[in-house]
């Protein structure tokens, strides 16, 4: 199983899964144009997509549906909640899968389970991924890292996670105080130091990969995120890049691809 980030911020996310022919999107947060060229760069075209796993409705996960259920006639799988918000967007034509936020289905080679995250959209879910005993879980926008969170991350060989904000940064910017409480409450965003917090706790239930992601551009920074984390588990005696794999998603571009 692969997963290569195509963008990651808080302007845009999406991220390719694939395994034995299946390519699924998570999301689909960054134009078509950018989507079809990052696939194109794989030897896909948009019509290998066979569905669109989106994990809430904000913006900067969907801003690109439109345009590409119109040249792609892929399935989006997301819960009740989200698709409220995905059918005002997508074309007419469009398979919608609805999905409980604590299920699970199977789709081509994966097993996909769904587990509510705590956001600020109607039916915010994560994912776990697994294919051929391999297990990733994608865990973006949480607030906080809830019991369920934690519990369905236990075993990932790969943990995608958020590492939003810089506390500093984001204390000091230009954002409105109404924002930056949003973005620190429980429904907001993981800040680098709850990142670090929920890196380690996997780490201790034997995940050796972990990709930081959905940074801010206006309020954090890849070497932030990355020596937060490092040094948090350095600090517990993981070595990174010998116990522990760790690399940052970029935030404009696709990242390297990943063997789960």
């Amino acid at each position: 199983m692969e997963i290569q980030t195509l963008a990651s911020s808080s302007s845009g996310n999406s991220a390719l899964i694939s395994h034995n022919g299946t390519h699924v999107l998570i999301d689909a947060g960054i134009s078509c144009k950018r989507i079809k060229l990052a696939l194109q760069q794989r030897g896909l075209e948009l019509c290998d997509l066979s569905a669109v796993l989106i994990t809430h409705s904000h913006s900067d996960h969907i801003n690109g549906l439109q345009t590409l259920t119109k040249h792609c006639n892929t399935r989006i799988i997301a819960t009740e909640q989200t698709l409220c918000g995905v059918s005002e967007v997508v074309s007419a034509n469009t398979q919608l899968y609805n999905i409980a936020p604590d299920g699970d289905f199977s789709h081509g080679a994966f097993n996909i389970r769904v587990f509510a995250t705590s956001h600020d959209a109607p039916g915010s879910v994560g994912y776990v991924v697994e294919a051929d005993g391999r297990r990733l879980i994608f865990a973006t926008d949480l607030g906080i890292v809830t019991q369920k969170v934690a519990e369905m991350a236990a075993g990932a060989d790969l943990a995608l996670i958020e590492s939003n904000h810089d506390l500093q940064m984001l204390k000091c910017g230009y954002y409105p105080p109404s924002l930056k409480r949003r973005i620190m409450s429980d429904v907001g965003h993981l800040s680098n130091l709850a990142g670090a917090s929920f890196a380690l706790r996997l780490t201790e239930l034997g995940t050796r990969k972990i990709i930081l992601a959905h940074l801010s551009h206006e309020n954090n920074t890849p070497e932030l995120a990355f020596s937060c984390t490092y040094e948090r588990l350095s600090k517990a005696g993981a070595t990174v890049d010998g116990d522990v794999e760790l690399s940052v998603a970029p935030r404009d571009n696709a990242g390297e691809i990943i063997t789960v």
